[in-house]
């Protein structure tokens, strides 16, 4: 007997990666919620700009884009891109995930080997993700064992890549405290809330990764299971 590709079953093997990013969703949001009524000496683009200064990264720009928590640094462009509410936010999650974000950009700077293979794996990544995906469904549909192995091939670029964002992701957020508190932005008694909401931020990334981990572990074991059952 196979192992069923969607249904219960499936969601019942990757339940603990789902349950978890629950958890990791709320605790942000209850981290951010907490941090924006926490006042910060600057704003978010301030106390990126000051951080960005400070390591000397002057050239960096930094750029307000629309939508929530849709901060990102752009190692392509050297362009420092903050959500409109971190951007001109003057709390403390808001210097929080911009001093995250700066941490990013100074990792650019610096040759971190992390940043630049996660940089890398990106293309595969997200190449792998849509046409992995795919050509799994397709391989169990048409009971098609090489489109099976080739999409689980694919989709191991996506676990890849989640699994090397991990130490990018925590590194970042290390920088961010000690830079936030080295800078004078954020006083010792006040990093509370910033420790909140990076420790939170950074259970979704785990959950993630646990996710990506857990589905390729189940296109495994369909693939070997139907592998098995043809031999009998």
């Amino acid at each position: 007997m196979g192992i069923p590709l969607y249904g219960f079953g499936a969601l019942l093997f990757v339940a603990p990666a789902l349950i978890l990013a629950v958890i990791a969703q709320m605790w942000v949001s209850s981290a951010y919620a907490r941090g924006r009524q926490a006042e910060a000496k600057m704003s978010g683009f301030l106390a990126a700009r000051h951080i960005l200064d400070s390591a000397g990264l002057r050239s960096v720009e930094i750029e307000s884009i629309p939508g929530q928590l849709s901060d990102h640094y752009d190692p392509r462009a050297k362009v420092l891109r903050l959500s409109e509410e971190v951007y001109h936010g003057r709390s403390l999650s808001s210097v929080g995930i911009a001093a995250h974000e700066a941490g990013h950009a100074i990792q650019d700077a610096v040759g971190y080997l992390p940043l630049a293979i996660r940089n890398f794996a990106v293309p595969a990544a997200s190449f792998g993700s849509s046409a992995g995906m795919l050509l799994v469904i397709l391989g169990v549909l048409l009971n098609f064992k090489a489109l099976l192995l080739l999409g689980i091939v694919l989709f191991s670029a996506v676990v890849f890549f989640q699994v090397v964002n991990l130490p990018v992701e925590f590194n970042a957020s290390r920088r961010a405290k000690l830079l936030l508190q080295e800078t004078g932005i954020v006083g010792p008694h006040e990093m509370g809330p910033v420790n909140n909401v990076l420790n939170a931020a950074a259970l979704t990334y785990v959950a993630a990764t646990l996710q990506s981990v857990l589905w390729l572990l189940y296109y495994v074991l369909r693939f070997t299971s139907g592998q098995r059952a043809a031999r009998y």
